[in-house]
């Protein structure tokens, strides 16, 4: 089932999410609904709070190449547990605040251990755009949001971008 996305500026998108305490069928469901959401937006990631799910759960697949087989992957209480001192600048963007895009610079290569949806622990580590999805939605989880890293005139030109959309969607 496809969720609504709950757009910036909302103060749920700014609180810490609680750690999963135990999984459960309730959790797999979100996330089976939270990467049917993710496709459909179409975004590589999406945590549990852009749900309105205040739960430390991030789903996310970086797979862009034609042809490539889709890798989704469900994270129940990811952490980065090392990062490299190499840093990389992307373009992030995010499924709450749409259409808006800014040059954010993050480790290179992170470590991450979570959960996955059989209550396995997992780690891996991963580079590239993959690394930067991964701290993106690990971010989320700790009520930060990708603007957060721009200077503040940056990114109050994006949430009064933000507002007005908020207020157009409202009026249709």
């Amino acid at each position: 089932m496809k969720r609504p996305i709950i757009l910036h500026p909302d103060p749920r998108l700014k609180k810490t999410a609680e750690a999963v305490p135990d999984l459960t069928d309730e959790l797999r469901k979100l996330a089976d609904d939270m990467l049917e959401t993710m496709y459909d937006a179409p975004g590589i990631g999406l945590a549990a709070p852009q749900v309105g799910v205040l739960t430390r759960l991030v789903v996310l697949d970086c797979v862009k190449e034609e042809g490539e087989a889709p890798r989704p992957l469900i994270m129940f209480n990811p952490e980065v547990v090392a990062s490299s001192d190499a840093v990389n600048t992307y373009e992030e963007g995010c499924l709450s605040i749409p259409e808006q895009f800014a040059d954010v610079t993050r480790p290179a290569e992170v470590q991450v251990r979570w959960i996955d949806r059989d209550g396995n622990e997992q780690t891996e580590g991963m580079d590239g755009l993959w690394a930067t999805c991964v701290q993106h939605e690990i971010d989320h989880l700790d009520g930060k949001l990708f603007i957060d890293y721009l200077k503040p005139l940056k990114r109050q030109l994006i949430t009064r971008k933000m507002q007005k959309l908020k207020r157009e969607r409202a009026r249709a």
